[in-house]
């Protein structure tokens, strides 16, 4: 009977630490609202060019991981799980950032050996 009240009173515990202060989904939803209105920001004051489209990936992709860390509870879950939903899109943008940095190349071979056209 001892050994079910323990198993009880960890389970109760455990359940309390799975509660998360209400000041840390406020501050989450401040950063979010300070990260868009950077980058709505960006549009305002006509930034062009390769600027204007890193700064807001970079912000997108700082609300998205805000979003993912403590609204989806990642931030807290066993490193297993966060590897498996958080490497795979991680991946695929290593491999869309070499397609990139290959592109030159690929169309000065083109050019090279096809030409510029009749």
């Amino acid at each position: 009977m001892a050994h079910a009240e323990v198993h009880a009173a960890q389970h109760a515990a455990h359940a309390e630490q799975q509660q998360h202060p209400i000041k840390l989904y406020l501050l989450v939803w401040g950063l979010l609202f300070v990260l868009s209105a950077f980058s709505y920001l960006v549009d305002y004051f006509g930034l062009e060019g390769y600027l204007r489209w890193s700064l807001i990936l970079i912000f997108m992709m700082l609300k998205a991981g805000l979003i993912v860390a403590v609204f989806m509870h990642m931030a807290w879950e066993r490193l297993a799980l966060t590897y498996a939903i958080l490497l795979p899109p991680l991946l695929v943008l290593v491999f869309v950032a070499l397609m990139v940095s290959e592109s030159n190349y690929v169309l000065f071979t083109r050019l090279a050996f096809f030409g510029t056209g009749p």
